[in-house]
């Protein structure tokens, strides 16, 4: 799982697919709540807003 900026995104699919040898699901921050989590303010790559997970 990987919680990512715009420009990141394209990265953190070639690392998932690198590492679990599938296709991502690819979820926009901003449309989706979780009950049980927060997700990282800041991307996982850089200093920028997190806007999508890729899991």
């Amino acid at each position: 799982m990987f919680v990512v900026c715009k420009d990141h995104v394209e990265l953190a699919i070639d690392m998932f697919v690198d590492e679990y040898e599938d296709a991502p699901d690819i979820v926009d921050l901003k449309e989706t709540e979780f009950s049980d989590w927060d997700p990282p303010v800041q991307c996982a790559h850089c200093d920028q807003p997190a806007k999508f997970l890729v899991v």
